[in-house]
């Protein structure tokens, strides 16, 4: 299963009653976060359709949550073969409700029609910086693992994810960066090589959707270009929304793992 990951940048993993016994702790942690006035005044957004949680779960390195053990299961036996055991930041709970996607504050026609069209399709860490919104490598994340933490139709806004896109977009960014020391990689405009790669991706990339359900998880390469569909008419959820908790944990340093590493 390796071997199909690294040539797709994603893989699904079947239910494990482990994570779900996970997934029912953290569910309920979540919850209680997201009851409060100041995470829901700074996430809750799209016009109320996308909780967007980061940080929200509050997770110690292991993934203990709520009285919890670790977090485990197949996708993260898989992410530490391959990157080892890096510690997990307190997750952050991605929920989306009927409805999805309304404009983001500040969004104008053109991104909001991209979110419409394309998914929002992005690559993680790649954070818009000033006031031109250059796309900049800021966060160096080692993989993204998804957990579910409610049940929902599969075309309730599943994971949306690019097959193949992560050796397409690690040639751009390679070759945009051959020239830098890795500590600097952060400090160049990646903007202009970032639109390009998007665009050859979807021309030449097929269009996957990873709907997923409790006690399930999917891993994502970090380099692969991946989304959240529209909420389609008839998807159901229960009132929570669909919810999945996400992390990325980073590399450590700045060395040449986010480009090098499998």
């Amino acid at each position: 299963m390796v071997g199909a990951f690294l040539q797709k940048g994603w893989a699904r993993f079947d239910r494990d009653p482990a994570v779900a016994e996970w997934a029912g702790a953290a569910r309920g942690a979540a919850l209680a976060r997201m009851d409060d006035p100041a995470h829901r005044d700074e996430w809750l957004q799209c016009g109320g359709t996308w909780f967007v949680g980061v940080d929200t779960l509050p997770n110690d390195a292991r993934g203990r949550v709520a009285g919890s053990g670790p977090l485990g299961g197949p996708g993260c036996v898989m992410a530490r073969t391959l990157y080892g055991d890096l510690p997990l930041h307190a997750g952050q709970v991605s929920v989306i409700y009927p409805g999805y996607p309304r404009p983001r504050k500040g969004e104008g026609e053109a991104a909001f029609g991209y979110r419409r069209r394309r998914d929002a399709a992005h690559v993680d860490g790649l954070l818009a910086v000033g006031p031109e919104r250059a796309r900049m490598l800021k966060e160096r994340h080692a993989y993204i693992l998804g957990v579910p933490l409610s049940d929902a139709s599969a075309d309730a806004s599943p994971l949306v994810v690019w097959d193949g896109s992560h050796e397409m977009m690690r040639a751009a960014f390679a070759a945009a960066l051959k020239d830098i020391p890795p500590e600097r990689w952060g400090e160049v405009d990646l903007t202009d090589v970032y639109t390009a790669a998007r665009r050859d991706v979807f021309a030449r990339c097929a269009r996957v959707e990873l709907p997923a359900k409790l006690g399930e998880a999917t891993l994502l390469h970090r380099l692969a270009l991946h989304g959240v569909a529209p909420w389609a008419d008839g998807a159901s959820a229960p009132d929570e929304g669909r919810m999945i908790a996400y992390f990325r944990p980073e590399f450590s340093g700045q060395g040449t793992d986010w480009l090098s590493a499998p």
